[in-house]
């Protein structure tokens, strides 16, 4: 296929790349890591005793817990002079998930982020208009990296400024716009209403962070004259976005195999799944450095997708994450768990233990209100005063912004069941 950074691999290959990568993984871990060489010696394992693929199956999870004990650098497997940047996302309580990289892993993850790009068929020609958040977020610093190591002309816009995103869009003629799809509909919506659709030169659209409808999708893709979207995945554990790609077949997501191995497992059992069902993905890294991941938990539900894709890539795919095993929500491209809302909420005696999330989408953008109930036995005295101070909080806590409605005790819902603390109101 004459590609200059996707790799053709045979199974056999794929196999023999992927075994020499899980024994360094071992090895590295338990040689430089506490955390996992107590892990493996809890088990009676040794790097030694991985002698094929199948014994993978025998080695200890990892999950967001172990991120979170290890805080503020978990699982660091190398010097410290070695790490040349670190990146974060939010957690499930107050401590955020922080990752550490060495040079060589940032180098790994700028070529994964190029095989996006030529994947979606981009060029050295085209504009690439880069509309996600940069900072401690992992997806600007990807989008960059690899678009300037794949050789295209890279605007870093960031996030918001709707003004200056059109402006670009036109004055700069940017050819792929990355964004999440609520920012693809956003800007959309914005070139139409202000009649620049003739002046935009788009051709495809990279999104993702986000579940998206297809109708959505359409809408999006039609406003802005695109010829082709494509959905990408990616986690900060796991270096950032660019794992994962889909082709133009749009029949599920080619993913890097030679530099992760994926597992689909029952969340319940922790066993495989049958070929095809759905399940949770459980992802080990083969070159990582600084945070290398065994048999990490990610949450996230999908399936494997059989057979050989119609786009000629010999790389496996899996289906567009389905959702999460967990309850994890996901407002204007940022991780907000439920708990997260909790603790916030605890920090203020005022209020009592019952709420309720409500998830709205307006115009394309999303917006979360929290009801939160008073104190028993507490008046309703300086409820507006108390809800800014709440939402200041949240927005401080989770940087993402919350109207706060506190109400009187006992007036949400209550059951004997698992209290439906998430309304998602936006499909």
């Amino acid at each position: 296929m004459g590609h200059r950074f996707l790799p053709d691999l045979s199974a056999d290959e794929l196999a023999e790349r992927q075994l020499a990568g899980l024994k360094w993984t071992v090895g590295h871990a338990f040689a430089n890591c506490p955390a996992y060489e107590r892990k493996f010696r809890e088990m009676g394992l040794r790097p030694g005793d991985v002698k094929s693929l199948d014994d993978l199956a025998r080695l200890p999870f990892t999950s967001v817990e172990d991120l979170r004990e290890g805080y503020p650098l978990p699982l660091l497997s190398v010097p410290e002079e070695d790490v040349v940047r670190i990146h974060g996302s939010s957690g499930t309580t107050g401590k955020r998930k922080i990752l550490a990289y060495t040079q060589k892993d940032i180098d790994t993850w700028k070529g994964m982020m190029a095989r996006c790009y030529e994947l979606a068929g981009c060029t050295r020609l085209d504009r690439v208009q880069i509309c996600v958040g940069y900072g401690l977020w992992t997806a600007g610093a990807g989008f960059q990296l690899g678009c300037e190591h794949f050789g295209a002309m890279t605007l870093p816009v960031g996030p918001g400024m709707l003004d200056i995103q059109v402006q670009i869009l036109a004055d700069l003629g940017a050819t792929t716009l990355c964004s999440t799809a609520s920012m693809a509909l956003l800007m959309a919506e914005e070139v139409e209403k202000r009649g620049l659709r003739g002046k935009v030169r788009l051709q495809r659209g990279i999104f993702g962070a986000e579940p998206h409808t297809p109708k959505m999708r359409e809408r999006f893709e039609e406003l802005l004259g695109l010829k082709d979207s494509f959905d990408i995945v990616g986690m900060t554990e796991l270096y950032g976005p660019g794992t994962g790609l889909e082709c133009a077949a749009h029949d599920g997501v080619h993913y890097w195999a030679d530099l992760y191995i994926l597992e689909i497992l029952d969340p319940e059992t922790l066993r495989p799944v049958a070929p095809g069902e759905i399940g949770e993905m459980v992802v080990t890294s083969l070159c990582k450095e600084a945070a290398p991941l065994i048999r990490y938990r990610t949450r996230d539900l999908t399936r494997l997708v059989e057979g050989d894709c119609a786009c000629g890539l010999r790389l496996p795919r899996h289906d567009k994450i389905l959702g999460r095993s967990d309850d994890m929500i996901i407002v204007r491209g940022v991780n907000v768990y439920p708990g997260q809302v909790a603790e916030v909420l605890g920090r203020f005696p005022e209020l009592s233990s019952e709420y309720q999330i409500v998830l709205t989408r307006v115009e394309g953008k999303d917006y979360m209100a929290v009801n939160v109930e008073r104190a028993e036995g507490r008046a309703s005295g300086g409820d507006e005063a108390l809800a800014k101070a709440v939402g200041q909080a949240m927005q401080k806590s989770l940087l993402v912004s919350a109207a706060v409605k506190v109400m009187d005790h006992g007036e949400l819902p209550r059951t004997f069941a698992k209290s439906r603390r998430v309304l998602d109101e936006r499909q």
